[in-house]
């Protein structure tokens, strides 16, 4: 899979070569880039943003900064995502759809936003996704972006070692995941169940499905339709 981000502040994804997703690239599977966004504006002070049509506070991100970005980095297969408050829900659904993607293009906005032009500008070029991380409003789009990346970046084949514990996690089938447990088997008082113990993986399996059912329904109810 292949990576462009657009951003003002590049130094942010440095993180993005730690951990699995950095021994992912480091092994191929994840071709990923970081471009400044300042480096498509040509004035002395390189200036990505202006005040607003109609007024207003805050400023909004020009696009001649963007088209020249998006130019430079679009392909035919590109999925551009937008990070935006007024976007749809990331869900673990979304990031499966976005982890088949060949090229995934993302934007981070900052100020008050990106002109709206650059996002239909980019919708004649691509595919075109505006997503939201929840019910809240951040800085800036890196956050949000870091976050997909990490959800999308772990389902590409390869990343992650084990693809059964994908399987097993939060949001799979519908359900929270079951709570985990390692040695030693007493921890200040605290005792692992004994099912866990008993080598009755019939058990264990049963165990784990109902301790799913119940966290969704005392975290999550919403998820039980």
């Amino acid at each position: 899979m292949r990576i462009d981000i657009v951003t003002i502040f590049p130094e942010f994804f440095s993180v993005l070569d730690v951990s699995l997703l950095g021994k992912a690239r480091e092994r191929g599977l994840i071709d990923l880039s970081v471009h400044d966004l300042r480096d498509y504006a040509h004035d002395r002070h390189r200036t990505v943003d202006d005040t607003p049509y109609g007024g207003g506070a805050g400023m909004v991100m020009k696009p001649e900064p963007w088209g020249e970005a998006l130019d430079a980095t679009l392909v035919a297969a590109s999925v551009v995502v937008f990070p935006s408050p007024a976007g749809e829900r990331f869900s673990q659904a979304t990031a499966k759809e976005l982890a088949r993607a060949d090229h995934l293009l993302f934007g981070c906005g900052r100020y008050e936003g990106i002109d709206q032009r650059v996002v239909d500008y980019a919708r004649t070029k691509a595919t075109v996704r505006e997503i939201s991380l929840g019910d809240y409003v951040l800085n800036g789009g890196e956050v949000a972006v870091m976050a997909m990346i990490e959800a999308i970046g772990r389902l590409v084949p390869g990343v992650i070692g084990n693809p059964q514990s994908l399987s097993d996690e939060s949001h799979e089938d519908g359900l929270l995941e079951y709570p985990s447990y390692t040695k030693p088997a007493e921890w200040r008082g605290l005792e692992v169940p004994p099912v866990l113990l008993s080598g009755n993986h019939g058990a264990i399996a049963a165990w784990r499905h109902e301790q799913k059912v119940e966290r969704t329904r005392r975290v999550r109810p919403d998820l039980l339709g």
